[in-house]
């Protein structure tokens, strides 16, 4: 008996030693176990936002299970929504709960398993970081068309927006700017990933990304005083925010439900956070 309980112990220290080794804590081993025995592919589209966390919870499944594939692609809230009500993908993300319509038509099951911020982003040589939410409807409005005008540079504005597929625009056009109009003269971006860039190559530029996407390329402009950051976003200080969804057309199974309660476990829910999001568990 006493052998065997040595050999326990030490099976367990080996075992731990691996999980180690491979950058797995034993919670994720626990998480990732609910895909043990699975094979196939798994399509993945829609609001851009998602990708970081996509795709890391997509490399870390498919390092463990090599049978399975996932491929993670953009293109926007609106895409996500119609390719997977038409059947094209799996999983489609948006920035947005489905419209009702929406959800009748495509007969769409929406999960919410982060929320996220979005934040007004300026040139780190921008010396404006702070902004009323007059001053960004005017800017965006086209009404306001120097930095001077908000205490910057002598210098013309230049605006980036997104398309109105994009579920990132719908949450700025409805609580940032309160539905006003955004001039049709701004430079249109596909992702948060190119406004980022945009903005990053623009000492005069202004858009606007998800808050997980900011980081030292550009700088978060503080709304009405409040700064968009993950804190102030969990808190609810930062009013502009939304939640983040992975839709599925009629109630998800195989594994489409595994991936998507994966989402939700202690281990897609560190992923959410490490990428920038306020975690719903």
């Amino acid at each position: 008996m006493s052998r065997g309980r040595h050999w326990i112990k030490g099976w367990m220290v080996v075992a731990m030693g691996l999980l180690v080794i491979t950058g797995i804590s034993p919670a994720q081993a626990d998480d990732l176990e609910a895909f043990a025995g699975q094979k196939g592919t798994l399509a993945i589209s829609g609001g851009t936002a998602h990708i970081p966390v996509m795709t890391e919870a997509a490399k870390q499944i498919m390092q463990r299970y090599p049978d399975i594939q996932i491929t993670v692609a953009g293109g926007g809230s609106g895409v996500g929504i119609k390719q997977v009500g038409e059947g094209l993908v799996n999983i489609g993300n948006s920035g947005r709960k489905p419209t009702d319509e929406e959800i009748t038509k495509y007969d769409l099951k929406p999960f919410k398993w982060a929320i996220d911020g979005v934040g007004v982003v300026v040139n780190p040589k921008n010396k404006v970081t702070a902004l009323t939410k007059e001053q960004v409807k005017a800017i965006f409005a086209g009404q306001i068309t120097n930095w001077k005008d908000v205490g910057g540079a002598d210098k013309t504005i230049d605006l980036y927006t997104r398309d109105e597929a994009s579920g990132t625009r719908e949450v700025f056009w409805k609580k940032a700017i309160d539905k006003s109009a955004i001039s049709p003269k701004a430079n249109v971006v596909v992702s948060n990933g190119a406004m980022k860039s945009a903005v990053a190559g623009d000492p005069y530029g202004i858009g606007y990304v998800s808050v997980g996407h900011i980081d030292s390329s550009v700088v978060p402009v503080a709304l009405d005083g409040v700064t968009p950051t993950l804190e102030t976003v969990k808190n609810g200080q930062y009013p502009v925010a939304r939640g983040l969804f992975s839709n599925t057309k009629g109630d998800p199974t195989g594994l489409t439900k595994t991936f998507i309660d994966f989402l939700f476990s202690p281990t897609g829910q560190k992923i959410a956070a490490a990428k920038g999001f306020v975690t719903v568990n």
